[in-house]
């Protein structure tokens, strides 16, 4: 047995997809202890390894989004941008790509056609090359279509050293633009919702915000994440765990959409727990918070980028909210699978 009765998973629901508790439940309990070596225990969205002296990072993925196209993006791009931003996050120039392809009988050739033509194009628009891969094919009624998983690799930058062990008090939380647009317009382009809006998704290759950022601030930059599955709640509670500090957000200083707003309002859902493609939140030391900022204005993209927060000693381990009202609240990790097949 591979996982401990404490950790036990009877079998696996949609909520262990999500990128919340059942998620990191799932990866702790089950996937961690058995595979462990000294790369697999410091959880990212890269694996940093170091070949011959040069510091590079991996990552693979998977997409699994429904529907295969939505306002703003589809399978394909967001498939690329994805891999390509873990890069990005954990500190790496993306250099290249490998992509498998889960194509379900039946499939129409347009529709392949199109997917692999919008995956071409987001590489590039992003300077990056995929340089192999691997197709199958299953039952018709086995893949909701296609599937695509990917790997990536970049080469690290030598100006950083990312990790939650760098955080200190006082640091200050930089959100790159407004939360929610993905996950949103993919429940209304399913049609799950009766609502109309103007609203697409941000998938997008984060790399000129990022590189801008590492410009104007790499000797303070301390972390960065892409709040994707769980959203900007769940990574922080991430972080916050790992760190053994408290994340102090002000409610105000987040960006959303009012589209956003009112669909998470109608559903009874948090901005903060829905997923983004083509976000980006950093941890930055003060002295460099302004020209981080300022640096990510200056970028197509990153206008509305904002520092929503700052680090603080207590309480330990927890992400907390001023309100606009002026009280606090305690924002926990995503539970269950409000949005499922988002990406």
């Amino acid at each position: 047995m591979l996982s401990s009765s404490k950790h036990r998973i009877e079998q696996i629901e949609m909520a262990h997809g999500a990128g919340g508790k059942a998620t990191r439940r799932l990866i702790e309990g089950l996937i961690t202890p058995a595979l462990a070596n000294p790369v697999l225990e410091s959880l990212s969205d890269s694996a940093l390894l170091t070949v011959e002296g040069t510091r590079i990072a991996t990552t693979a993925d998977g997409f699994v989004v429904k529907p295969l196209r939505f306002p703003g993006g589809s399978i394909g791009s967001l498939a690329v941008h994805g891999t390509i931003n873990d890069l990005a996050v954990s500190g790496a120039r993306p250099i290249a790509l490998m992509s498998a392809l889960i194509l379900e009988a039946g499939l129409s050739g347009e529709v392949l056609e199109r997917e692999i033509a919008a995956m071409a194009q987001a590489c590039a628009n992003a300077g990056v090359h995929i340089v192999g891969g691997d197709t199958k094919v299953v039952e018709h009624g086995m893949a909701d279509g296609m599937y695509i998983t990917t790997f990536g690799i970049g080469i690290v930058d030598e100006r950083l050293t990312l990790g939650a062990q760098n955080l200190r008090c006082g640091d200050r939380v930089l959100l790159s633009g407004p939360v929610g647009d993905h996950g949103i317009t993919i429940l209304l382009a399913r049609g799950e919702l009766d609502l109309e809006a103007e609203i697409e998704s941000d998938t997008r290759a984060l790399t000129p915000l990022v590189d801008a950022l590492c410009a104007s601030a790499a000797p303070g930059l301390r972390w960065m994440r892409d709040p994707t599955r769980g959203g900007v709640a769940t990574v922080l509670n991430e972080l916050a765990r790992d760190c053994g500090m408290a994340i102090v957000i002000e409610e105000e200083a987040v960006p959303v959409r009012d589209v956003v707003r009112g669909a998470c309002e109608i559903l009874g859902l948090d901005p903060l727990h829905i997923a983004n493609e083509g976000q980006f939140i950093a941890i930055v030391a003060p002295e460099y918070a302004d020209a981080a900022l300022s640096a990510l204005h200056a970028v197509a993209g990153g206008e509305e980028a904002a520092l929503i927060g700052e680090i603080q000693a207590s309480p330990p381990a927890t992400v907390l909210t001023r309100t606009r009202y002026g009280g606090t609240r305690i924002v926990d990790m995503l539970v269950g699978d409000p949005l499922p097949r988002i990406c």
